[in-house]
């Protein structure tokens, strides 16, 4: 395999397209109030949460439906100008970046559950809703919806990104959830793609050729996915262990005994002091793990009871259950606000965030040498992971004026990605490719592989305009 350059992305490929004037006015007349050019509104649009910086757009639309988006992507094309779909922004691989110019289109206004089919276990949204929003609006029905990237992403987000998080090791990622799609093309011309039936062996496969495209093959305007019964019973717990080693073994042998753990989260010690500083928590400043489990009382007091005598044989001490609502929330504050108190534990910083996923029995031959290598380059770190299903993160502190150390987290990432590649892992297992993961997609899935996907990307949208610079370059 042909390894990409440990630096190859320290600086995104700017290619700016010409945005003709006559495009500006067309979208101004089209939309008035709804078409911004104010540089305050494109320079939030034009960055995420990645460590790219590039120009922002030259426009932003606040799309408020399907014909909005429509309209916007028709008079993009007309002109062969660039159109990058925006909602939260959370993005850590710079997919939202303008890297080519072009327009924004903000999906935010688009934040409506359009249909709750409780009997069917499945609810169709617009874009914009976030996941805790879906959430709300569901509970009543006795249901929720379990893909939770951490973030409070927008769901049209983390279908374009194929997201999954902390729940993926029982409910799968957003690839497995997804049913169906209204989609605007590059042409401005709306789709459907599946439908609400669980299963269908009709034609090609576009739903799941759309999520995870990155929004380089369209914009997605209406979202259909599963939901689940809420668990009679929800039991969480952190356990402390005396290494990452122990805690990683412990979790390689609860998913392969089979114990059905709906979450198993992986925080080094370092995240936990960072977490107890900025959360003002008082957990052991340990590896730890935190798990949660779902189903009957008595199937999870049966969970429960085997992870503690797994854990227990590793090493593991300090176990704290959790059975309220109010409790869960706070065993978890230290998961979900582990990129937050990561950066504020260093003012100023930017983070270069990994996510590379590996088979589970590969786990700790991955992480423990990517530990030890994080620990010998004196970078300031934060680890994390959804060991559960073979996934975790570094995030790699830096001063972002300082090239020397983002030059030393680079080759970190890049020594990282080629050991997952070397265990039959992957680049990345929910952040997507992105800006930063371009060269490893060749390495992983081969020349041929990434030249059938750019057919595909130029028998759908012929003049690059869908996210152009992202994934692959045409």
């Amino acid at each position: 395999m042909n390894a990409p350059t440990a630096i190859a992305h320290l600086v995104p490929e700017i290619n700016l397209r010409p945005v003709p004037p006559a495009l500006i006015e067309a979208l101004q007349a089209r939309f008035g109030a709804q078409c911004s050019t104010a540089l305050v509104v494109r320079e939030q649009h034009g960055r995420d949460e990645s460590s790219f910086e590039a120009p922002p757009p030259a426009a932003v639309i606040f799309a408020e439906s399907t014909q909005d988006v429509a309209d916007a992507v028709q008079l993009a094309s007309q002109y062969e100008v660039p159109v990058i779909p925006f909602a939260v922004g959370s993005s850590l691989e710079g997919h939202l970046l303008a890297v080519q110019g072009g327009i924004s289109i903000d999906v935010n206004r688009m934040n409506r559950v359009l249909s709750v089919n409780a009997d069917d276990l499945t609810v169709t949204m617009q874009p914009g809703v976030t996941r805790k929003q879906l959430n709300e609006e569901v509970k009543s029905t006795g249901l929720f919806f379990p893909i939770d990237p951490g973030a409070d992403a927008s769901i049209g987000g983390m279908a374009a990104t194929r997201a999954s998080g902390t729940n993926a090791v029982r409910y799968g990622t957003m690839r497995e959830n997804v049913l169906a799609l209204e989609v605007v093309t590059a042409s401005g011309e709306v789709i459907r793609t599946g439908t609400r039936a669980k299963k269908s062996s009709a034609g090609y496969d576009l739903t799941r050729l759309l999520v995870g495209s990155e929004g380089t093959l369209g914009v997605i305007t209406e979202v259909t996915v599963k939901l689940y019964p809420l668990p009679e019973a929800i039991s969480a717990a952190i356990c402390s262990f005396p290494s990452i080693e122990a805690a990683v073994r412990t979790t390689i042998e609860v998913i392969q005994l089979g114990v059905p753990i709906a979450r198993v989260e992986l925080i080094d010690h370092h995240t936990v002091r960072m977490v107890n500083a900025h959360s003002k928590l008082g957990l052991r400043e340990e590896p730890m793990l935190l798990m949660e489990f779902h189903g009957s009382p008595a199937g999870v007091k049966e969970q429960a009871e085997t992870v503690q005598e797994i854990a227990s044989e590793h090493g593991g001490n300090a176990f704290e259950w959790a059975t309220t609502p109010e409790e869960r929330t706070r065993l978890w504050a230290a998961r979900h606000n582990a990129y937050f108190a990561a950066i504020q534990s260093r003012p100023g910083c930017r983070a270069i965030s990994t996510d590379t996923c590996v088979p589970i029995s590969r786990l700790a031959d991955c992480l423990l040498d990517s530990v030890v290598e994080a620990e010998a380059s004196g970078i300031p770190y934060f680890l994390v992971g959804h060991v559960g299903d073979g996934n975790f993160h570094f995030g790699y502190l830096l001063d972002p004026n300082d090239p020397q150390e983002r030059e030393v987290a680079e080759d970190l990432n890049h020594k990282l990605v080629m050991r997952a590649l070397s265990l039959e892992g992957t680049c990345t297992g929910e952040h997507g490719v992105g800006l930063h993961k371009m060269g490893f997609l060749v390495t992983e899935a081969g020349a041929g592989a990434v030249d059938m996907m750019r057919t595909i990307k130029r028998a759908l949208d012929p003049k690059n305009i869908m996210n152009p610079g992202k994934i692959f370059t045409l």
